[in-house]
């Protein structure tokens, strides 16, 4: 097979991974290639159970074309969320279904110059206890927090190698599959713009609300990285006067009035304070634990809970004054794992834009909850592979010699 018939074929089973199914007329137009050759194309996919055919599409006056859809179980991805406490790691199938439990690991980045090695013992793991072979597996997309260059495949804030040394190619080399990894909000924007709530918006943010608030860029129907890639910090405007002192270093940034993070602090805070709650069961020593008992609060009706993610919600409508004033978005999704608290985001946030926005701006913006709650990032880190597929083969995997390798991670 020529390189360029593979190219065109893994269009279409990118294509089909994206959209669901679609017959042979759409694939023609969205891989640029004629009615003909399309069709032969999928000939071929057919009689390697790449594809099947899975029905007929609505008529519009004529014949009704056939649809194709990706076969479900001869290819896998897998994906794997970070965020700086915890990560998890599913294996997908070609329709987005777990495969098999999705495996949740403490796994801290700061100052933890061992959490490479760990991240990719845990990987392969994974993939071994799947029974999947090897060769099934499309890739591994990697959703990470901090300054990441996807092209280069580094992190200039975590899990970082000697002289900046491309992560992607050291774990790929170890584990003998393609890996991808990019911004866990990036991720969680990608998500949203090929899943969920962005699928129909050409100009979308997406925001991230975990331990810090994160942001993802849709911008002409694409996700936006910015020049080195670093675009959306979200975190890190300085909207306060605070003096609070934030992971950047810098102060009165948005992440420190806004992050869950803080809620759980504050939380913490007020219950030793003999605040009347339901959160008086707090452990105080597991940030996560604590974060979803208060979410749970919320959901349950706990004041002193509704009190602080109000608080929290007002000042990243503070923040996101700032977005609509600059980029005219059409639609706000909040996502992440914060956004499984629901609604409790919205009526605060549109209070700040009600103060801090002029309104003829934001008059026809929307403010959505995600519907890919805290599994955006893991559909994201999934989509990430798929972004790539039709370039995959061409990826060579070498793994670092023991002269590139001097420096043994961790070490």
């Amino acid at each position: 097979m020529t390189e360029k018939k593979k190219l065109s074929r893994n269009k279409i089973l990118k294509e089909l991974y994206f959209q669901d199914s679609l017959s042979c007329a759409d694939l023609s137009f969205k891989i640029d290639k004629s009615f003909p050759v399309t069709a032969k194309l999928l000939e071929d996919l057919l009689e390697h159970n790449l594809v099947v055919e899975s029905g007929y599409a609505v008529s519009t006056g004529g014949r009704r074309p056939l649809i194709y859809t990706l076969q479900q179980d001869v290819m896998y991805l897998v994906s794997v969320a970070m965020d700086q406490y915890v990560t998890k790691i599913a294996i997908m199938d070609m329709q987005n279904n777990f495969v098999s439990p999705i495996e949740k690991i403490v796994l801290p980045l700061p100052d933890n110059p061992a959490a490479l090695q760990v991240l990719i013992e845990k990987i392969q793991m994974v993939m071994d206890a799947s029974g999947i072979s090897k060769e099934k597996f499309v890739g591994v997309g990697i959703g990470m927090p901090g300054f990441v260059d996807v092209k280069k495949g580094v992190n200039y804030t975590f899990l970082q190698l000697p002289d900046n040394k491309s992560i992607t190619r050291y774990i790929a080399g170890k584990i003998k599959v393609p890996v991808f990894i990019d911004n866990d909000s990036s991720l969680v924007a990608l998500a949203e713009l090929r899943f969920g709530a962005a699928r129909e918006s050409s100009n979308a943010m997406v925001i991230n609300i975990a331990w810090g608030i994160g942001l993802g860029l849709i911008l002409n129907g694409e996700l936006f990285r910015g020049h080195e890639g670093f675009a959306g910090e979200f975190s890190h405007i300085p909207l306060f006067l605070n003096g609070k002192l934030c992971s950047c270093g810098k102060t009165g940034c948005l992440e420190t009035e806004t992050s869950l993070q803080l809620i759980v602090e504050k939380a913490r805070e007020g219950v030793k304070a003999g605040r009347t709650s339901r959160l008086s069961s707090l452990k105080g020593d597991d940030l996560e634990q604590d974060c979803d008992a208060i979410i749970e609060a919320v959901k349950n009706g706990d004041q002193f809970a509704i009190e602080l993610f109000s608080k929290a919600g007002y000042n990243i409508g503070k923040g996101v004054a700032v977005l609509i004033h600059l980029l005219n978005p059409k639609i706000i999704i909040l996502s992440g794992r914060g956004s499984s608290a629901g609604q409790i985001w919205q009526a605060p946030i549109q209070q700040a834009l009600n103060e801090h926005c002029i309104y003829r701006l934001y008059e026809s913006t929307s403010v959505e909850i995600s519907t890919l709650g805290n599994q955006a990032e893991l559909f994201g880190a999934a989509a990430l592979v798929m972004e790539n597929y039709e370039h995959i083969p061409a990826i060579k995997i070498h793994p670092f010699s023991k002269h590139e390798e001097q420096v043994k991670v961790g070490e």
